[in-house]
């Protein structure tokens, strides 16, 4: 299992086949871990099923919604407990596109995280509602002037990390979930040292499902940042 991608899923089941189908085609013999929440839809049971076909298939099965942040730290310890080298992080509704994987590759080779970026060249994202874009693009500036961290998009969720990376930090202190968990990552990845390297993606509103985001979240991630640096600022950032 030298590449594999994590794909948490809560009620995932229009889009968890064609991803699949989609990954596994790839030239590039990925492993994928599929993190459910207990799916209604029963998503859980159509990655059960497509198991028995595919030996490079894996499934994390969790009692409720837990959180995304939860479900990446699960998705992690499962990656390096099986020898992982490269651990991808990607959402299930097609707003990442797989076909992206080979350029991070590519760009981890001189790099222990990359970042899929939706701002590094303007801005790359189609079909969200401006009121959407305003407030990613908002929280990134904002998450910038607080923490210092040099990123164009530190709320994205599309990445690839090497293994040592994330034997690097402490992921039992990673308590956040949402924007706030991709911002905490490359903050504490970068705090350590680790070179991050972002790459343009192009991002795309999911085309089926219903998002997960929430004013809770929000508000998370706002307060969070001031976190970081309070840690950083008094040397108990580990």
């Amino acid at each position: 299992m030298e590449k594999l991608v994590i794909v948490p899923t809560y009620n995932e089941r229009e889009n968890i086949t064609p991803l699949l189908d989609r990954l596994f085609g790839l030239p590039f013999e990925l492993h994928v871990l599929v993190v459910d929440d207990g799916s209604p839809d029963g998503t859980a049971t159509i990655v059960q099923e497509r198991q028995k076909l595919e030996p490079r298939l894996h499934l994390l099965q969790r009692p409720g919604k837990m959180g995304l942040g939860s479900a990446y730290r699960d998705g992690f310890r499962y990656a390096l407990d099986h020898g992982a080298e490269y651990i991808f992080e990607m959402d299930a509704d097609f707003s990442h596109d797989p076909d992206a994987i080979g350029s991070f590759l590519d760009a981890i080779q001189d790099a222990d995280i990359v970042l899929g970026s939706r701002y590094i060249q303007g801005v790359t994202v189609v079909n969200w509602p401006l009121s959407r874009l305003i407030l990613s693009y908002s929280a990134n500036v904002y998450s910038r002037l607080i923490t210092g961290l040099p990123l164009a998009d530190a709320t994205g969720g599309f990445k690839c990390f090497r293994r040592r990376a994330l034997e690097g930090i402490r992921l039992d202190r990673v308590k956040s979930e949402g924007y706030g968990f991709q911002i905490e990552m490359s903050f504490r990845c970068w705090k350590r040292g680790f070179r991050i390297k972002e790459i343009p993606i192009l991002f795309v509103d999911r085309r089926a499902g219903v998002s997960k985001m929430s004013r809770r979240i929000i508000w998370e991630a706002a307060g969070m940042v001031w976190h970081l640096r309070w840690l950083d600022l008094t040397g108990r950032l580990e």
